[in-house]
């Protein structure tokens, strides 16, 4: 699960109020800094110093795709999923692997021949809920589900997974050995989690877990006690069949609220820990009693997601055309109002600029001209009509533009646009969707422009890269590429030292982003309106801290 996808008033970018009452987006180009920040902010506290009992609630609910492996889960389900399923791998905020003994009793890696070989012994005690012992099978079955060798698997990414030569029983069945052809480095991400056998069956991957959980292929220190379709909230219990550290808390909960509800239920003491969304929801909940605000670097990035399957994209002009007449410093300056934060224009779908090996990509191959717009829409047959939209073969320029919800600053976001195109001749129609129909709007393609963020679950983005730009990608929802581009982005994953393929991956990138169809806007930084005394929960970047390890402060 290396990237998952998210709406964009889900985890908006947001940072601490500004005292000087500039906005910071605003200011002189040479005040912005190199990279963006990279801090944590969770309140890390050892497990001894949290106390037994209590309940943590947030905003939340099941997704559409619980499944956290299929390519129509977003970041809702992998952070539900990992309440009642093995957090068998963890990282470090910047991005250190760290395994978890209550799964992964030991790990050993080793390279004969030029292929690599990891060896994971599971530890004896694993068992999923129904009885089942977790062991050698759930390894395979996670890797032939996600493969690519099946194609009505409906994966998510199957980078890392198509590398792998075989899963095989080692000493006993609590030991699986996994073959790579060749060397891959980031092999950790493959299993941070995996699949009870049944669930890796392609009927099950794909459907099971539609609006519904399987807690009986779980495991973990807790379990579902409640799972509520009607309402969509959430109850998590402790595990009476968990053999590990027991879990600190009574009960999780996910109540099932619109974002803009969020802050207000955060106020009313509902919530323990809620998104500060944009300067006015974190002027509400900054100073209130018993309240902590929260911030640091941020894994997630924002881009504008361009449908090239729609008639009006098709043509990578228009495309190229529209993306010239968006100035990424005014969305990002719209974005921050408010806010004492900077960071540059994101240039990269798979790298943050806080990372080694980043570049800008995207300022390699775009600048902003509205004029080269206008003159390359001339040149393509679209001449400006009467009221100034351009016309071409008795249609007008017309790109429609899906808004999710009703957030103020979503609706200011689309707003701008629709201000930065209309010059160009280009008229943007602002057609508005419920947050709920989130998966269904990308799954189906239901849309011409649509903004969207992605979270990295892994440090290893260079690795994705085939997730975003691969004509052949279900994850690729622009549907953008060619099968020569396909085959230059899959001979990156081949490149076993990071630093040379994160060289390979931004020449790569330069040509993918020549389609046009992929615009990164804005990463930000995450904030949270956090009850004191929560520990390890916050800003993280690449942590997810285990579940029994989150609590409240004795």
């Amino acid at each position: 699960m290396p990237v998952v996808l998210i709406a964009a008033i889900s985890v908006t970018a947001t940072a601490c109020q500004s005292s000087s009452g500039k906005d910071s987006a605003g200011s002189d180009a040479r005040d912005v800094p190199s990279a963006a920040p990279a801090a944590a902010d969770y309140n890390p506290t050892p497990y001894d110093k949290i106390k037994d009992g209590g309940t943590y609630t947030t905003v939340g609910t099941f997704d559409d795709q619980g499944n956290p492996f299929n390519v129509n889960a977003t970041l809702t389900a992998s952070r539900v999923w990992a309440w009642y399923n093995a957090d068998a791998i963890t990282y470090s905020p910047t991005g250190k692997v760290q395994y978890n003994p209550d799964y992964y009793s030991d790990v050993k890696v080793s390279v004969e021949g030029g292929n690599q070989k990891v060896t994971l012994t599971i530890n004896p005690k694993a068992v999923f809920n129904d009885g089942t012992p977790i062991d050698w099978t759930a390894i395979k079955a996670t890797w032939k589900a996600n493969n690519g060798s099946d194609k009505a698997y409906a994966a998510s990414s199957t980078d890392g997974y198509d590398h792998i030569t075989s899963v095989e029983k080692g000493t006993n069945a609590k030991q699986a050995v996994i073959t790579f052809k060749g060397v891959n480095a980031s092999w950790s991400s493959l299993f941070t989690t995996f699949l009870h056998p049944k669930a890796a069956t392609v009927d099950n991957f794909d459907k099971a877990y539609v609006k519904k959980a399987h807690p009986e292929w779980g495991a973990g220190p807790y379990t579902i006690g409640t799972w509520d379709t009607h309402s969509g909230n959430i109850t998590f219990v402790r595990n009476p069949k968990w053999w590990g550290k027991r879990g600190k808390l009574d009960r999780r909960v996910y109540v099932n609220l619109e974002s803009t509800a969020a802050v207000n239920a955060f106020k009313n003491g509902q919530l323990d820990y809620v998104s500060a969304v944009d300067a006015e929801s974190l002027k509400q909940v900054k100073g209130l009693k018993g309240t902590e605000i929260r911030s640091g670097g941020s894994p997630f990035e924002y881009s504008l997601y361009f449908n090239t399957k729609s008639p009006v994209l098709a043509d990578n002009d228009v495309r190229r055309a529209v993306q010239e007449s968006i100035d990424r410093t005014q969305i990002a300056k719209i974005r921050f109002q408010g806010l004492d934060y900077k960071e540059p224009l994101p240039g990269s779908a798979v790298l943050y600029s806080f990372q080694k090996g980043y570049e800008d990509n995207v300022s390699a191959v775009l600048k902003y001209a509205p004029d080269d717009a206008k003159k390359a829409l001339d040149a393509a047959g679209w001449k400006p009509g009467g009221d100034g939209i351009r016309v071409k073969n008795g249609k007008k320029l017309e790109v429609g533009y899906t808004l999710l919800g009703d957030d103020p600053l979503d609706k200011a976001t689309a707003g701008a646009f629709a201000a930065m195109l209309k010059p160009v001749g280009i008229s943007l129609v602002i057609k508005k969707a419920d947050e709920a129909d989130f998966s269904n709007i990308l799954s189906e393609r239901k849309f011409d422009l649509f903004l969207s963020g992605n979270r990295s679950m892994d440090p290893f983005g260079a690795r994705y890269l085939c997730d975003f730009y691969c004509s052949d990608r279900a994850s690729n929802i622009t549907g953008a590429g060619s099968p020569a581009l396909d085959k230059e982005i899959r001979a990156t994953t081949k490149i076993a030292d990071l630093d040379q393929q994160a060289a390979a991956v931004n020449k790569v990138e330069r040509k993918a982003l020549q389609e046009y169809a992929l615009l990164p806007l804005f990463s930000g930084p995450s904030t949270y309106g956090v009850k004191q005394g929560l520990a390890n929960v916050g800003a993280t970047i690449f942590y997810n801290p285990l579940p029994e390890t989150v609590g409240w402060e004795k």
